[in-house]
């Protein structure tokens, strides 16, 4: 039987102000050791944060977005829930 432990990325829209308020977006890793700021991106691009973590042995196994109600059709944050085998 594999035992895991597990971690959590969140991406999510930086901006505050201003038209290019959901450009900019924020990688942070949650993890048993802590939580670690992995950087702004000047556009969505989780797919190096999940890079990131995949090196480490983490396995993405869930995925959840999340929209502002009354506002733009325009995503906020992203939730990426991970797994690895325990050693």
């Amino acid at each position: 039987m594999t035992n895991w432990e597990y971690a959590r990325l969140e991406y999510r829209a930086a901006g505050t102000l201003g038209a290019d308020r959901f450009m900019d977006w924020t990688a942070t890793f949650h993890h048993p050791g802590g939580t670690l700021r992995w950087g702004t991106d000047e556009r969505f691009d989780d797919l190096r944060h999940l890079n990131r973590a995949g090196a480490a042995g983490w396995q993405a196994f869930d995925r959840a977005a999340m929209h502002v109600h009354n506002e733009p059709h325009r995503l906020s944050s992203v939730t990426y829930s991970m797994r690895r085998p325990v050693p």
